[in-house]
Parts: structure tokens; C-alpha cells; sequence
């Protein structure tokens, strides 16, 4: 967790200081190691907020290039890995659980974004789905504590 930590805080100096392809490189790298620590790292809260801090960097990100669309990529990669593991009974109950809490961030953080930047294909297929299957609930009590990203 260590070398995640200090490579999304070396690729928000990078993006601090307007190296965007620094930052890509970094924010990219930081997803990977994320993406790989899903589920796995004994402290699913940590591992979590990782990957979502991940492509909410990379989010915001291609805002400031102007990139719209793509920052809708990373949002709803974000909030549908969520909602998988929700749905995924074979996962750890606790790992659940911490899903359902950062979901209900990803899931307003969507909103956000679609009222400052429009719909795109990809959030309105799954805002679109998560309105559908909203009325089954999930089947796990919300975690504890917040976590605010980036």
C-alpha cells in the first residue's frame, strides 16, 4: 500500500504542477497496483479508496485536458466495479460491506459530474441500470467511517 500511496501523491504533484503526462503515467500506475490490491489487501478499506482514488485522479485528470468523455470512463469503471462486487456473493461480507459504503460516494460523484458535464453513454447505461435494480437493495449493512478522494 506504501508504493500506492506514493505514487498517486508523486502524480498529484505532477498534475499540480500541470505535467499532465507525468501524471497520466503515474495515476495510471497507481490504478494498476490498485486493481491488483482489490480484494486482496488485508485492509479492504484501504484497497478500496485506492482504486476509486485512482480513477477519480485519473477523472479529474482529463477534465483539465478537456476530455470529458474519458473522465466519464474512469467514473463509471469506478462505480461498476462497485456495484459487481456488491452483487458478487463469493466476495469476503466485509469487502461487501466497504463496497456499498464507497459506492454511495462513486454513485453521487457521478451525478455531480453529469450535472456540471452532461450524460454520456456509458453513465446514462449505468445510471440507467442502477435506477433499474435500485428497488432489489443490496443484501449488506453499510460500513463505518467516510473517506473523502483525492
Amino acid at each position: 500500500m506504501e508504493h500506492w500511496k506514493t505514487t498517486i501523491e508523486a502524480g498529484n504533484r505532477c498534475f499540480s504542477e500541470g505535467d499532465w503526462v507525468r501524471a497520466r503515467e503515474l495515476y495510471l500506475q497507481a490504478l494498476a497496483e490498485a486493481q491488483v490490491m482489490f480484494g486482496r489487501w488485508p485492509d479492504h478499506n484501504m484497497a478500496v479508496a485506492a482504486f476509486v482514488i485512482s480513477h477519480h485522479n485519473l477523472a479529474d485528470l482529463h477534465l483539465a485536458l478537456g476530455q470529458p468523455e474519458e473522465a466519464a470512463e474512469n467514473l463509471c469503471a469506478s462505480h461498476e466495479r462497485l456495484l459487481q462486487t456488491l452483487a458478487d456473493s463469493q466476495r469476503p461480507q466485509a469487502l461487501r460491506e466497504i463496497a456499498l459504503h464507497h459506492s454511495r460516494r462513486t454513485y453521487v460523484e457521478l451525478l455531480q459530474f453529469i450535472s456540471e458535464h452532461g450524460a454520456f453513454p456509458r453513465t446514462a447505461r449505468l445510471l440507467g441500470a442502477t435506477q433499474r435494480h435500485a428497488w432489489q437493495g443490496p443484501t449488506v449493512k453499510p460500513a463505518g467511517h467516510g473517506r473523502y478522494y483525492h
